[in-house]
């Protein structure tokens, strides 16, 4: 009986030294504002490193990409998530150890524990997923949580450089920029001369669906960005938020000339290639059928447009001139929009790109 006291007793003490050792390290980890390297996170998070990481976890394919564009050594990372299941895009990281299903379901804290990452890449402010919670749950036990978008056009160069700077890779940001500023160049000469009149108007749906009011881009979209930029207007622009709902009604009234759609939930996009149109056309059949939609500019003119996922990600400025020449036509007839995408798989993938990335009536 007495042995089995001095155990317990034994265990206990045990248990409450690996709690101070941890509370210790934890304290350290959040208090200690030193290091050569400094970075502020999209949450207004400052974090500090003595080096550069060396062990990252990451579970969305933007800030796969971004570290690809950047030159950062594919081996550091210890854990994806099931979005980097394409073995044709993401061969090695495909194989590496999966720490959630996707960006946005719900994360396996143990995987990431086992992983021993020094930093977990997560988004800042897309709405399904709490970066807070998960901070509050992984820095504790030495887990810097890195808040980073990577999908919204005027932070976009914000959060490279956050990356370049934490990795040591600032003549890659530059040489990057420089690729930006020429393509976005190109596309502002093309639109100098446009008036506003001139702009096309155009109302962008999120997740279109029949069954209930359309919720469509509004704001601070990082479409908005894009489609001003392309030389065009977003009509709900001034809508607060990302996202909105409007009734049938307010679609009707804005009687837009393009009908454009996110291709997040459609089968096109790299290696993807809605071979039977059965998720596009028919799509499209089924807004054209919306009550008294037949009167909309758009569906006379048979104007619509969905756009890959990839447009809305690190590919976005490398896919202006495909959207610009769709909205300008005239203006872009003598520029080859398609050659960007493909130097944009060739260069920062090394592959080339196959799939279906624009659909069209």
């Amino acid at each position: 009986m007495r042995y089995k006291v001095v155990i317990s007793i034994f265990q206990a003490i045990i248990v409450i030294v690996c709690a101070i050792g941890i509370y210790n390290y934890a304290l350290k980890q959040n208090t200690d504002e030193t290091g050569e390297i400094t970075i502020t996170d999209s949450n207004g998070v400052k974090h500090y490193f003595d080096e550069s990481p060396s062990r990252v976890a990451i579970t969305n394919t933007y800030a796969g990409t971004v570290m690809r564009m950047l030159d950062i050594n594919e081996s550091y990372i210890v854990g994806v998530s099931g979005d980097f299941s394409d073995e044709k895009l993401w061969p090695e990281l495909s194989k590496k150890p999966m720490i959630q299903q996707s960006a946005h379901s719900e994360i396996d804290f143990e995987a990431i524990l086992d992983s021993r990452a020094d930093i977990y890449i997560v988004f800042a402010n897309n709405g399904m997923v709490d970066t807070g919670g998960i901070r509050e749950k992984l820095e504790p036990v030495g887990v810097k949580v890195i808040a980073l978008d990577f999908y919204k056009y005027d932070s976009l160069r914000y959060e490279i450089d956050v990356l370049a700077t934490m990795f040591g890779k600032e003549e890659q940001r530059n040489i990057l920029f420089d690729e930006f500023d020429e393509i976005e160049s190109l596309v502002e000469g093309k639109l100098v001369s446009l008036e506003d009149s001139n702009r096309p108007q155009i109302v962008m749906e999120h997740h279109a669906s029949l069954t209930r009011d359309p919720v469509v881009l509004t704001g601070t979209s990082q479409w908005t960005d894009l489609i001003h930029r392309a030389g065009g207007k977003n009509v709900f622009e001034d809508l607060p938020g990302h996202t909105t709902h409007v009734d049938m009604e307010a679609i009707l009234d804005k009687n837009p000339d393009i009908l454009m759609f996110d291709g997040i939930t459609f089968d096109i996009g790299y290696n993807r290639y809605d071979d039977t149109g059965t998720t596009c056309e028919t799509h499209m059949q089924h807004i054209e059928s919306r009550s008294g939609f037949e009167e909309l500019n758009a569906i006379k003119n048979d104007k619509m447009l969905v756009l890959s996922g990839e447009f809305a990600g690190p590919m976005m400025i490398h896919g202006l001139p495909t959207l610009a020449k769709y909205l300008h036509p005239e203006l872009f007839e003598d520029i080859d929009s398609e050659s960007y995408l493909d130097t944009y798989f060739t260069k920062y993938h090394d592959v080339e790109r196959i799939g279906k990335f624009v659909c069209t009536t």
